[in-house]
């Protein structure tokens, strides 16, 4: 069984990034277990923590978490066209301390979403960034830049367009690919 941890770039209640995550579960197969790591609980890195043996709990859990996992699919708005800063701060705790970093070598797929026409562009090109310094192999294509997303998602949350859902199967199953390859 391949572990899948979702970070979502949000902490808002009724997050469209939320929403969109839950959609994506759907798609893997059986044999992927996909859990939702918290990031909003995290205190701002500060490298102090870990020089002085002092990182706090919250640190730890997330790490350990994190280490238990075998890829990570990303979903996130953007915010001042950027990613959002809790998820800047879960790749900078996570990263650390130096040469310790949760990330290195494990599959990524990055889904940006917002209710405008741009479909979180910017976050997820900034995102696409930072994956490249911390060694993770990224779905290059499809890149998945949802826009209007409060237009796809009915009432319960769940994506309303029937290309869309395919669209996202694709991705899935290429992000499924990438990471039996870094399997074998």
């Amino acid at each position: 069984m391949s572990k899948i941890a979702i970070l979502v770039g949000s902490l808002r209640k009724e997050s469209f990034s939320k929403k969109v995550a839950n959609n994506l579960v759907e798609l893997f197969p059986k044999e992927f277990e996909v859990e939702f790591v918290e990031i909003g609980n995290l205190p701002l890195y500060n490298q102090d923590y870990d020089d002085e043996n002092n990182a706090p709990a919250q640190y730890d859990t997330f790490r350990n978490k994190m280490k238990g996992v075998e890829a990570v699919v990303f979903v996130t708005p953007e915010y001042n066209r950027t990613l959002p800063a809790v998820l800047k701060n879960a790749l900078d705790v996570g990263s650390r301390p130096y040469g310790s970093s949760v990330y290195d070598g494990k599959p990524a797929l990055v889904v940006s979403q917002s209710p405008g026409a741009i479909s979180g562009f910017g976050a997820n090109h900034h995102l696409r960034q930072a994956l490249t310094f911390l060694n993770m192999p990224v779905v290059q294509q499809p890149e998945v830049y949802i826009g209007e997303t409060h237009e796809l998602l009915d009432e319960n949350g769940k994506i309303n367009d029937k290309e869309t859902v395919e669209f996202l199967q694709s991705a899935v199953d290429t992000f499924v690919q990438l990471v039996k390859r870094y399997q074998a």
